[in-house]
């Protein structure tokens, strides 16, 4: 029994070791938001100090960004947040400030694709749902979706709860009980136990398996790159990869494409109604 308890230890420190630095992984990698405060007379400093952005820390530009966005100036600021994007910086929260002040600046396309972008990163996010569901509700286009089976709707929902970090950190959590209540299982002397560590291990090496599952979902979803929005105030869809050929019908900024093929600077894209075509790449952005 003590040999149980001293291998049950182990598990449990490897697992909070590996679930704090993750967690601290995950911090640094996110920037600290603005101060509430802000200094009269500071959108006009940062305009001013625009021409030493090159030499700004990442810190600085994310201050100045912040404070152009409190104080109204949205175009200024989403161009503070992309200069933060063009370092190879990225986070929930650059691509959610940066989509709301785009959306903002009226400039819908680019609010649609950074907020696909964020909840990408935080699939959970009430927010970005709820700012994606307003700035999709401006776009021209009103498709109607072909009726998806819903358990498959379910699934993909329960998926989108958390990120892929922390399916990943649930999964390695239910591994160690799993293997913690397997040793239980073959070590107890009581039968209760041994039971107990038996039915334990059934139950959380399931878990395990749905969240490992669930895991290379998100991940497989952050990686894809066959999802696009439409960037230009209208295209037209044509029906071979030609600027010569029929036109089948017109897209407008802001849409949701399905990119299925790349041929020669085209993309064969497909609505969510089902309809299908060929759009010029260079006026969609893949998410």
């Amino acid at each position: 029994m003590k040999r149980l308890i001293l291998i049950l230890t182990l598990l449990g420190s490897f697992v909070a070791t590996y679930t704090r630095e993750d967690a601290d992984s995950l911090a640094d990698s996110l920037m600290e938001p603005a101060a509430e405060t802000v200094v009269a007379g500071a959108a006009e400093g940062a305009a001013a100090s625009g021409a030493t952005d090159a030499a700004a820390t990442p810190e600085q530009l994310w201050d100045r960004a912040n404070t152009a966005y409190i104080n109204g100036d949205y175009h200024g600021a989403a161009e503070l947040y992309e200069a933060l994007l063009a370092r190879g910086l990225s986070s929930v929260k650059l691509y959610y400030n940066l989509a709301n002040s785009c959306f903002k600046d009226n400039q819908l396309g680019k609010a649609i694709l950074f907020y696909h972008r964020a909840q990408r990163m935080s699939p959970g996010n009430d927010d970005i749902r709820y700012n994606l569901h307003v700035a999709e509700s401006r776009t021209k286009d009103k498709i109607e979706q072909i009726p998806e089976f819903f358990l498959s709707k379910w699934i993909r929902d329960v998926r989108h709860t958390m990120s892929c970090t922390a399916w990943s950190i649930i999964s390695l959590v239910a591994l160690a009980a799993a293997l913690g209540l397997f040793l239980l299982y073959l070590l107890a002397s009581r039968m209760t136990l041994r039971k107990a560590g038996f039915y334990g291990t059934i139950v959380t090496f399931l878990l395990f398996v749905v969240s490992s599952w669930f895991a290379l979902g998100e991940r497989r979803e952050m990686l894809d790159d066959s999802q696009g929005v439409v960037m230009t105030s209208s295209a037209a869809v044509k029906s071979s990869p030609d600027k010569s050929a029929t036109d089948l019908f017109v897209l407008h900024e802001g849409t949701l494409v399905e990119i299925s093929d790349r041929l020669d600077g085209w993309c064969e894209v497909t609505i969510s109604d089902g309809k299908k075509g060929w759009l010029e790449a260079r006026t969609i952005e893949t998410i």
